[in-house]
């Protein structure tokens, strides 16, 4: 695994073989800034998570070990996608793209990291996303107490090695991940908290990004200059 893809995000969490080379971001206790109470499941199961192809949206990206908290973008059009976490004036930043089908990760700045590469990972795409969010367990319903309160349905995806049948097996969680969105519309996304090695840059291997707003219209995607176009 390239340590430059640590900070690739919730994009890969659900992806299939990409997955283990990328994603940010943690699992396990709810934060202060976004508590969630647990409310009665309704019947059906609803429909798995589904990042749209045009979409817009702010918030904050948030490492509560490092107690960094930075502006946090992520946009989407005609399918691909880009998030970007705080900037040059920030002790973070990075940004991380799914650009003509490739996955890219570029980390400028973060405590400790002196190497800066851009990590390219072809063949992979907003459908390979999608179709990893449709193995995603559904956790229930839930309200995240913000301001507004948002009625959420809280997913769970991840990749443990190796694949073993039930029993007393050694396992590695290389990339788990919660997604919370909203109950009305798998397509708008809330929160999402990643944890497991894909985290390599922080010390306690989790993250977590929330947004502010999620929009469905068409955003900004760019690929930075040091990134080797697709071929």
């Amino acid at each position: 695994m390239s340590a430059a893809l640590a900070g690739v995000t919730a994009l890969v969490l659900a992806a299939p073989p990409p997955v283990a080379a990328a994603p940010r971001t943690g699992a396990g206790t709810v934060p202060p800034f976004a508590t969630t109470a647990t409310r009665q499941q309704a019947s059906p199961t609803p429909p798995p998570p589904r990042l749209p192809r045009d979409f817009r949206g702010k918030g904050k990206w948030i490492v509560r070990d490092l107690d960094i908290e930075v502006p946090f973008t992520w946009e989407g059009r005609d399918g691909d996608s880009q998030m970007t976490a705080g900037g040059p004036q920030y002790p973070i930043w990075f940004t991380n793209l799914i650009y003509h089908d490739t996955l890219y990760t570029l980390t400028y700045k973060w405590p400790g990291l002196d190497e800066h590469p851009c990590s390219r990972i072809p063949g992979f795409n907003l459908e390979a996303l999608n179709q990893g969010f449709e193995n995603a367990r559904s956790v229930g319903p839930e309200t995240l107490r913000r301001t507004p309160q948002r009625r959420v349905n809280h997913w769970r995806v991840g990749v443990v090695l190796p694949q073993l049948p039930p029993g007393n097996h050694p396992r590695l969680p290389l990339a788990l991940g919660d997604i919370y969105v909203d109950e009305r519309d798998p397509g708008t996304f809330w929160q999402v908290l990643q944890f497991g090695v894909q985290n390599l840059y922080d010390p306690e291997l989790d993250e977590w990004l929330v947004m502010d707003t999620f929009e469905h219209r068409p955003g900004t995607v760019s690929l930075p200059r040091r990134c080797e176009p697709p071929r």
